[in-house]
């Protein structure tokens, strides 16, 4: 599927407050936690626990939240299909839909129970 610059706009505009507690529902039917969910965010983004709950509580929107997100160097090795967009074929046009389906993807590795350290990416030495 085609990213649509509506598309790109309808997530940027969406609430990460709104989201967060329907990845954490989902993580914690699958056996997960909160602190997982919040782990793999931090890999990802770097926020720690405090700047994640302060952009929670100031309910910024994702483009916001990508915005101040300091975006892990191997972002670029998640790869693979999630709500039907292949993530290495988004363009760069669309790098904030970009980062938001590759933080899905990471989440919906995580409720699939697959290990940490192969969900939190590292170059091959």
């Amino acid at each position: 599927m085609k990213v649509t610059a509506e598309k790109n706009e309808k997530v940027a505009n969406m609430i990460f407050a709104s989201i967060y507690p329907l990845y954490l529902n989902r993580l914690e039917k699958n056996g997960r936690t909160k602190e997982e969910l919040n782990q793999v965010i931090k890999w990802f983004t770097g926020f720690d626990q405090d700047a994640l709950q302060a952009l929670i509580d100031e309910k910024v929107t994702f483009r916001t939240f990508f915005q101040k997100a300091k975006i892990h160097p191997n972002a670029h090795l998640i790869k693979g299909v999630v709500c039907g967009y292949r993530i290495e074929e988004i363009e760069d046009e669309f790098e904030l839909y970009r980062q938001c389906r590759r933080m899905e993807k990471l989440i919906d590795e995580l409720a699939r129970g697959r290990k940490m350290e192969k969900i939190l990416r590292e170059e091959k030495k």
